[in-house]
């Protein structure tokens, strides 16, 4: 886990302000150390500057040369060729590190260790800016070629690790924080009508390549972006391909077990002790397996941790989206797996708290509490733990979610996981709803998302509903849910790593027709056959049960009295927006929680903290409404 951030002038002479120069990057440094506590360092030339914080989950390796005279720390990282230099900071982690080092050994230097940034940039000084078509691994990584004068920005395919972008008068600037960017002169955070839309009418989601804010964008995965004298380019090095399935069913549960296990496997090596979290679910359930095998081969034990909420026995509804606790199903695996395994607590008031903390972490408005309780646990796992493997992802590669099995979700004709606007409108004024033409931006939005999923010629009807389903999934839903697993683990010093985001196995499944996913009419049963000889029977069918959240009434207590103490604030930023009758109305009704306005959890609590959270955020980053 690290935070990039840098500026670019095709032109400018940065080294005539060296000193001011210096300070920006520092600056940068300073707003990234969320990301990264345990080092940085700055390059700076002519017409580049780049910064990286890093945390330490792996042995930071040999200190770099000196290049110009501008390195500070570990990173960034350097390379020579003859009189030309080459620099890159990076976020992430590479999968397949060993094979790059063996098939760019010739320009790796000295003996190594190198460290994956170096692999990364030995890889396009070999090869150019294809050679990240070989990579397998979660990055977002930039490149300065200082004989082109060419800075490249690279994401990885399924957009793990967030890269923004933004330019400053005739800088351009790019970091791994919004907060980052905001720190530079001439940069603010303004919301126009398209960024307002951006979060009242699809947040928590986020049209890909939107910043939200006015002038911001971001790297869209599966891109690289080259910026020149000649300009800015964004260029697709990976896309999905659509192509009749041919393999067998027993062939198809063959190929899917390999490629989990090969990707559990993968990310299980680290230097850094390992931990997974284990809810009782099939998807956690299946990589702790596969850990505790791998490592009870080198007489060790896995660390297994797993989440509650005070007093959720006594508070728990079942529901058609939750139907069951996960901790019973989470004991049955511990004992299963013989794992050395922590239970982690969270209260109405830890969550409560959490909420702004995850403002900070995101620099946007969240998955209400379904987010600040993951950022308070990872913050408990980070104290024992810097490297954690979970479940994440599952669901949208392997179609676990009620929208591929409910009639009225599936032939929605918008997104399946944000289906009635009204619901996000009940604290709106009706006037400023209107204005912005809520259901207008949304079916724009959603329009624009299913013209770009690639169909096979022919595919009609259920076939081509499925595969529309599916894109939208791996492009929107499942982004929301990596922007909240990737800034939770950050805010809590943890590196969390998704083997089920695997390109290789999403590439596998994304072909795979809905007959063998969903094998004899059960929720993701090829993933379950899959499963079968690593796990007990009763979790390998276990019923889907999403992450878990409170029923604590006096959560929503404490969610209603902050929301009243916001309307007899008359400086708080919300209040232009919320329709103050309906907001007193909707505090004194029954929640419900059972018709979620977004995904599977968020219902009407979880509105009232998405409103505390949209407060916070406006107020806390001055947001100039235009």
């Amino acid at each position: 886990m690290s935070g990039i951030a840098g500026f670019y002038h095709p032109e400018k002479n940065f080294m005539e302000r060296e000193e001011y120069r210096h300070n920006l990057l520092t600056r940068f440094n300073r707003r990234l150390r969320g990301r990264g506590p345990d080092d940085s360092g700055t390059y700076l030339s002519a017409h580049c500057g780049l910064s990286q914080t890093r945390l330490a989950v792996s042995g930071l390796g040999p200190s770099p040369e000196h290049i110009l005279g501008v390195s500070l720390g570990h990173e960034p990282v350097f390379l020579r060729r003859g009189e030309a230099s080459f620099a890159l900071v990076m976020d992430g982690e590479l999968y397949n590190k060993k094979e790059l080092e063996t098939e760019f050994s010739a320009a790796l230097p000295g003996n190594g260790p190198w460290s994956d940034g170096m692999v990364l940039l030995a890889g396009y000084v070999n090869c150019g800016p294809d050679f990240i078509r070989r990579v397998n691994g979660v990055f977002a990584a930039a490149i300065y070629d200082q004989p082109k004068n060419t800075l490249y920005l690279f994401r990885d395919r399924l957009g793990v690790k967030p890269l923004f972008y933004t330019e400053a008068g005739e800088d351009f600037l790019f970091a791994s924080a919004i907060k980052a960017l905001l720190s530079y002169p001439g940069v603010t955070a303004r919301l126009d009508t398209e960024g307002l839309n951006e979060v009242f009418s699809l947040g928590p989601a986020r049209t890909p390549g939107k910043a939200v804010f006015q002038g911001m964008a971001e790297v869209l995965p599966g891109h690289f972006l080259r910026v020149s004298p000649e300009g800015k380019q964004s260029l697709p090095y990976w896309t999905l391909e659509s192509r009749p399935h041919e393999d067998s069913l027993e062939k198809t549960v063959e190929n899917t077990a390999c490629l989990i296990e090969d990707a559990v496997k993968r990310q299980l090596e680290a230097e850094a002790p390992v931990c997974t979290f284990l809810s009782g679910g099939v998807d956690s359930s299946l990589v702790s397996a596969i850990c505790a095998r791998e490592l009870k081969k080198k007489n060790r034990q896995l660390a297994t941790y797993s989440f509650e909420f005070k007093d959720s026995e006594k508070f728990f509804q079942a529901s058609s989206y939750q139907p069951s606790l996960d901790a019973p199903y989470a004991a049955k695996m511990v004992e299963y797996l013989d794992s050395d395994h922590r239970v982690l607590t969270c209260g109405s008031a830890e969550q409560f708290h959490a909420l702004f903390h995850s403002v900070d972490a995101h620099d946007l408005p969240n998955m209400a509490d379904v987010d600040s309780s993951m950022l308070y646990f990872c913050s408990l796992v980070g104290e024992r733990h810097r490297v954690a493997l979970t479940g994440e992802c599952a669901d949208e590669i392997f179609g676990g979610y009620p929208w591929f099995h409910r009639p009225e979700l599936f032939s929605a004709p918008t997104f399946p996981w944000s289906v009635d606007l009204d619901a996000r409108k009940v604290l709106l004024k009706d006037e400023f709803a209107a204005s912005l033409d809520m259901e207008g931006y949304v079916r724009r939005a959603y329009e624009a998302a299913r013209a770009e999923a690639p169909l096979l010629p022919g595919e009609t009807g259920k076939q081509s509903k499925r595969r529309i389903l599916s894109y939208l999934n791996l492009r929107w839903f499942m982004q929301t849910l990596l922007n909240r697993m990737d800034r939770d683990a950050a805010a809590g010093h943890l590196s969390a790593r998704v083997p089920f985001a695997d390109y290789r196995i999403v590439e596998y499944l994304w072909n795979v027709p809905w007959e063998m996913k969903a094998k004899d009419g059960v929720a993701k049963g090829l993933l379950r056959e899959a499963g079968r000889g690593l796990l007990p029977e009763e979790i390998l069918f276990r019923r889907k049960s999403p992450y878990p959240k409170t029923y604590d009434t006096g959560y929503e207590t404490m969610l209603a009295d902050a929301l009243r103490r916001v309307l007899e604030d008359s400086t708080a930023p919300i209040l232009p927006f919320l329709d103050r009758e309906k907001t007193e109305r909707f505090l004194t009704s029954p929640a419900d929680y059972g018709r979620p306005w977004y995904g599977q959890l968020m219902a009407a609590p979880q509105m009232m903290a998405y409103v505390l959270q949209l407060n916070d955020w406006l107020r806390k980053y001055s947001v100039e409404i235009l």
